[in-house]
């Protein structure tokens, strides 16, 4: 469904070639789809379950929905405005984690060539 809203194309229904008579089927807006379907933007956010049986008997179930439109900017941001990338850094105790910080910070030091994000996703 994520490709579907990607697409904006609802695919068809598998396995299905008829719908089923103990559903009436007139009563409500949910059909079986036998071919690709256009899946338009309206007012309303796009949505759509998804449902899995596994032969074990798992069952799982997940609403997916579009996410909201981007904000627009009208000014373009600055360099100094783009986010940070983080550095994660971790240790058992504080001491050692103002230790971790100071090695990090002697290696950058002397190492001024390294990319920040390159470093943050390398931790």
């Amino acid at each position: 469904m994520i490709a579907a809203l990607h697409h904006d194309m609802l695919p068809p229904t598998l396995h299905v070639d008829r719908p089923s008579p103990h559903v009436d089927w007139s009563a409500g807006t949910v059909r079986l789809l036998t071919e690709p379907t256009s899946w338009p933007h309206t007012d309303h956010p796009r949505t759509a379950a998804v449902s899995s049986f596994g032969i074990s008997g798992t069952n799982a179930h997940v609403i997916v929905r579009q996410p909201p439109a981007p904000i627009a900017t009208t000014v373009p941001l600055p360099a100094s405005t783009l986010p940070l990338p983080v550095w994660p850094l971790s240790a058992r105790t504080p001491s050692a984690l103002v230790a971790q910080a100071d090695r990090l910070y002697h290696h950058l030091t002397q190492h001024p060539d390294l990319d920040p994000m390159d470093v943050a996703y390398s931790l």
